[in-house]
């Protein structure tokens, strides 16, 4: 058994690992290969790759993702195996908080590893998109002079410092504007469509933003106004999933996110 980095000449041989009911892993795996942030591995056993997993760094935090195990090695320690050397990487860089969101096949592994239960992320499917919705004349696109309020407010939620996510994908965003303030912002090419707001009304106009072209949305169950506003248009969570966490607490403020980045990156 061996553990090496991913290269683009492995990803036409790990078809055979992806997840039934998951998006197609391969737009992710080949942006890891590829990104100076982003750190892939394989695991080789019987001369074949039976498992991935990647880390990405946000300068002193770090995200697992994508660690996924061919379904005939499932339950012989192989997940555990990828997840320890991914953290051993990251402490040797210094990271001193690493995050994850965990399947339920991926939880028990996490935990015997050492992560803790931060909170959780409800999800919300099958809107019907409406592009008739009235969009909020305070929202406007992005423009230059907004960059240093839109990583502010990033900082504040997350408790990272994430700007070279969010830098590739400003000129497609747009933002909340409260007189000159931006209360919020939605970067619809950033993952599944970041919305990050420090204010009731600029998180659920983005959202409503959002909804006129996305059927589904996630965030951390403590943002209860976007869940209520979900809950009186009558949509209903359909399933959870764990965030959790290796390493120092962060201050963030989960409330302050309306829609995640992925799975991978929370």
């Amino acid at each position: 058994m061996e553990i090496h980095v991913l290269e683009q000449s492995d990803l036409a041989l790990i078809a055979e690992l992806q997840p039934k009911g998951w998006p197609d892993m391969l737009p992710a795996i080949s942006y890891y290969v590829q990104s100076p942030n982003s750190f892939p591995v394989k695991l080789i056993y019987q001369n074949k790759i039976i498992g991935i997993g990647t880390t990405i760094i946000n300068n002193n935090t770090a995200w697992l993702a994508h660690i996924i195990i061919h379904p005939d090695f499932r339950n012989e320690g192989f997940g555990r195996i990828i997840t320890q050397k991914l953290v051993k990487s990251l402490f040797e860089k210094n990271i001193s908080t690493i995050y994850l969101i965990a399947t339920e096949l991926g939880l028990p592994v996490y935990k015997k590893t050492g992560f803790l239960v931060e909170t959780e992320y409800l999800f919300f499917k099958d809107f019907k998109s409406d592009k008739s919705i009235c969009v909020s004349n305070n929202i406007v696109p992005f423009i230059d002079e907004y960059k240093s309020q839109i990583l502010a407010l990033d900082y504040n939620a997350s408790g990272e410092n994430r700007i070279q996510l969010i830098e590739p994908n400003l000129m497609e965003c747009f933002v909340y504007l409260n007189g000159e303030i931006v209360e919020g912002f939605y970067l619809p090419t950033l993952g599944e469509g970041m919305i990050v707001a420090n204010s009731n009304i600029a998180g659920i106009e983005l959202m409503k933003l959002r909804m006129t072209t996305k059927d589904n949305i996630a965030f951390p169950i403590e943002n209860k106004e976007a869940a209520d506003f979900l809950h009186q248009n009558n949509y209903k969570e359909y399933k959870t999933a764990k965030r959790m966490r290796l390493g120092i607490k962060r201050a963030w403020q989960p409330q302050n996110i309306y829609n995640r980045i992925g799975g991978n990156l929370g």
